[in-house]
């Protein structure tokens, strides 16, 4: 069973980037673990809740065959989080899908994994993916070898079925 790790802030994530793409795995037989900076319970920006299982820093790439940063105001939490960058790059190093949806792209900027790579994000965070070395795109969603990134909510089912397709 192919297991993928979703990379959620604990409070003001994007809840259908969360629930969409996570059905999509799930309904293909993929198993979702859903990691924050704190164990329990997560609450997303229109009150949907997740449940956090891990501590970004106990997150390895070998346990995971990818990996998803979540958007929403939230995910600034990540942007300059160490675990969260040493992650994106140690999932972009070892060739598995390496995937970002809205202002997430910028952590996965941020990782210097979107160097020469297309790239999306949303507009909020096009100029620090240009900074980073992106070609940006501004396409609602962006695949790129092992990259996928997503620019908001609208594609988020679309983004779950590109994860998946990236997988198999």
């Amino acid at each position: 069973m192919k297991r993928v790790v979703f990379i959620t802030a604990s409070e003001v994530f994007r809840d259908e980037e969360y629930y969409k793409p996570k059905q999509a795995l799930e309904n293909a037989g993929v198993e979702v673990i859903t990691a924050s900076t704190k164990i329990g319970e997560l609450v997303g920006k229109f009150g949907f809740k997740a449940t956090s299982a891990l501590l970004i820093e106990n997150v390895s790439s070998n346990d995971f065959d990818a990996i998803v940063f979540i958007g929403g105001g939230g995910a600034s939490v990540f942007f300059d989080n160490e675990s969260a960058l040493s992650l994106a790059n140690d999932f972009f190093k070892q060739g598995k899908p390496t995937a970002a949806i809205c202002i997430a792209s910028v952590t996965l900027a941020n990782a210097g994994v979107l160097k020469g790579k297309k790239a999306t994000v949303f507009v909020d965070g096009k100029e620090s993916l240009i900074k980073a070395g992106a070609l940006y795109t501004g396409k609602p969603l962006e695949i790129d070898g092992n990259i996928i990134t997503a620019n908001g909510p609208e594609i988020a089912e679309d983004f779950g079925k590109a994860i998946l397709k990236a997988l198999n």
